[in-house]
């Protein structure tokens, strides 16, 4: 039985980005069969409703085995809508949301070359949506940090260091003023260690990890970057600006069986239409699941070509530093992806 993935096409520059995916992926022949639907703010607008997905693609989402998700807009002034992303994690429950960040095709950030691998728990934290108002002055949020979900996302995190041949992985806490969430989730780290006693794991908190980050990056090449919800997902915005352009990280949601491929970067409605985005992050994730669907050699002609674009710079966007188009980006990279699997 045939693989199928569903490819939501999102808001903003979301749709012209899934063209651009789309592009290389009818150019590397795959066996995967690729639905596409609307989903997020935009698509709200028009149908209204508690959910910016609707049942009919909760339904298509159920019936495959993983989802590519464009980049979906989550209005903040709306208070009845959880992001798309969100409510498919937690759906799912796809505990641990792995970003790659590394300097691609030689262009690197302003501060060298980055290797490294950031790893957020990514259904609870002070994303459990746990926010209320308990008097017209006061508010409160609720960080949940569980055992369960602590566990799953260190062991993820020591499996991808293993895999990669790394002997680190760095925990961002505020163990020193949060106690109780952050000794749950240092509990769970200590017991997931000794199952990998040639990792060590060093502890970082927060406002510290935020600083050594810009100011030593490079102290944290060949390492995974492990931490709860919130602080994961500023760290890995804020390691994504370490190499050329956020528009090259690539990003996955992982469960036990089953996964959302993403961008990690947002809908970037001002360029909307414009045909201007840098396709990279979401042709990667393109490829990444693929891989993820059994079908490696695809993906790694993807990677391959992606670099070779890249490193050529002929055929890359404005943030890289050319002229090139969204599609004509992915076009180039398309191309060259076929030329590479043909050759075997």
């Amino acid at each position: 039985m045939g693989r199928k993935a569903v490819l939501i096409r999102g808001d903003g520059t979301g749709p012209e980005l899934a063209e651009a995916a789309m592009k290389v992926y009818e150019a590397v022949g795959s066996g995967v069969e690729i639905i596409q639907v609307d989903a997020g703010y935009e698509w709200w607008l028009k149908h209204g409703g508690d959910s910016m997905i609707s049942k009919e693609v909760w339904d298509l989402l159920e019936e495959s085995d993983a989802v590519l998700k464009c980049p979906t807009t989550t209005p903040p002034d709306v208070k009845s809508l959880k992001s798309v992303a969100v409510s498919i994690r937690q759906r799912f429950d796809l505990y641990a949301n792995i970003r790659p960040v590394k300097t691609l095709g030689g262009i690197r950030g302003r501060l060298g070359p980055v290797d490294l691998v950031c790893v957020r728990e990514a259904t609870e934290g002070l994303y459990t949506g746990i926010d209320l108002r308990i008097t017209p002055d006061v508010a409160i949020a609720i960080r949940k940090i569980s055992r369960r979900q602590s566990l799953r996302v260190a062991r993820k995190a020591f499996e991808i260091a293993r895999e990669r041949g790394w002997n680190r992985v760095v925990v961002v806490t505020k163990r020193n003023i949060m106690k109780e969430c952050d000794g749950v989730f240092v509990e769970a780290v200590q017991e997931v260690a000794r199952d990998y006693p040639g990792i060590r794991w060093d502890e970082y908190f927060i406002d510290n990890m935020a600083q050594q980050l810009v100011k030593n990056h490079e102290r944290f090449n060949q390492s995974v970057i492990l931490g709860s919800n919130l602080f994961m997902d500023i760290i890995s915005e804020e390691a994504a600006a370490l190499v050329a352009s956020i528009g090259m990280v690539y990003s996955a949601n992982m469960g036990d069986d089953y996964a959302m491929f993403e961008p990690a970067h947002g809908s970037a409605p001002k360029y909307k239409g414009l045909n201007k985005v840098n396709p990279t992050a979401t042709i990667l994730s393109l490829a990444w699941m693929l891989g993820y669907l059994g079908e490696r050699d695809k993906m790694d002609a993807i990677f391959k070509a992606t670099e070779e674009v890249i490193a050529e710079g002929k055929h890359v966007t404005y943030d890289l530093g050319g002229s090139a188009s969204t599609s004509e980006m992915a076009e180039a990279i398309a191309e060259r992806a076929r030329k590479i699997l043909e050759k075997g």
